[in-house]
């Protein structure tokens, strides 16, 4: 996320919404007509997959998948080398992997755009469509207060830094033990400083969601965390988004989650398709949020 400027992340947004709305009219301008993108896997996705590929055939392109048996990076070939072949073929790569690191080799190694689409560390484009969503559901995003409720993971680090650059304020409620990367945290602080934002960390979800107008969480065991399971589901009793939770909240609160959700753990049934649940709003703007990232990217 603290690749783009906040001026940048401010005409993503603002694209996004115009081809959307361009969208709903049944305008789909061509504007990637001949563009190729490389959708690179180690993870198996729903969301990430089926909005870049309909994000390119919308926009006039074409994506190529590329599951994870088909590459093997780092084991059947490396990762510079995946990159520097595919370069030579494709306009642009998105990849979706476990290591931070490998986004950062294909980046440095592929003389065609990069983009994350899920690492350990961050989730970018996740966080470009939440953005989108509150700026849709609740107003103007520099005076929005969120509270991020569970995992310190990696849409948390990528929202702190998104909501740093547009002066929001967010207060994040973990575990002692699971709360975000301090390198993050303190860069997202050190941005909030120039944007009129504030970050707070703590321990009580209570206190996070005190007047909150955006409720947001994730699930707290990811995948390739199952062997946590246990330990984590012990460690966030407490934390789970339900109806006494909201109730601390703003009364219009816009309740968010980047799916996939395990029910009846990090959230009920009934806040997730309740009135104020804007998930799949979230979902849908993943593709318009990405159409617009790749329209400037490529």
């Amino acid at each position: 996320m603290d690749d783009l400027s906040a001026e940048e992340l401010w005409e993503v947004l603002n694209f996004a919404v115009e081809l959307k709305r361009r969208m709903k009219g049944g305008d789909r301008p061509p504007m990637l007509a001949g563009k190729v993108l490389a959708l690179l896997f180690e993870k198996p996705s729903l969301r990430t997959r089926v909005t870049f590929e309909v994000g390119m055939l919308q926009l006039g392109g074409h994506a190529t998948y590329l599951a994870p048996s088909d590459v093997q990076m780092g084991s059947r070939e490396s990762v510079p080398d995946v990159a520097r072949n595919l370069e030579r073929w494709v306009d642009g790569i998105m990849t979706r992997t476990f290591a931070h690191s490998t986004v950062e080799a294909l980046a440095e190694h592929a003389g065609v755009p990069v983009i994350n689409g899920l690492s350990d560390l961050e989730h970018p484009c996740q966080v470009l469509a939440d953005l989108l969503t509150i700026h849709e559901r609740v107003g103007e995003v520099r005076k929005v207060r969120a509270a991020w409720v569970g995992d310190g993971n990696n849409v948390c680090h990528s929202l702190l830094l998104g909501m740093a650059k547009l002066g929001a304020q967010i207060s994040v409620a973990t575990p002692k033990t699971y709360g975000p990367d301090s390198k993050i945290l303190a860069r997202a602080k050190e941005i909030a400083k120039g944007t009129s934002g504030s970050i707070t960390v703590g321990t009580d979800p209570q206190e996070a969601v005190r007047d909150a107008q955006v409720v947001y969480t994730d699930v707290w065991v990811s995948m390739g965390q199952e062997s946590e399971r246990a330990a984590k589901l012990k460690a966030f009793s407490g934390f789970q988004i339900n109806a006494a939770l909201l109730a601390r909240a703003a009364q219009d609160v816009v309740v968010l989650h980047c799916l996939p959700a395990h029910r009846g753990e990090e959230i009920t049934d009934d806040v997730l398709d309740g009135p104020r649940s804007a998930v799949f709003d979230q979902a849908e703007n993943r593709l318009h949020a990405q159409k617009a990232l790749l329209a400037k990217l490529l």
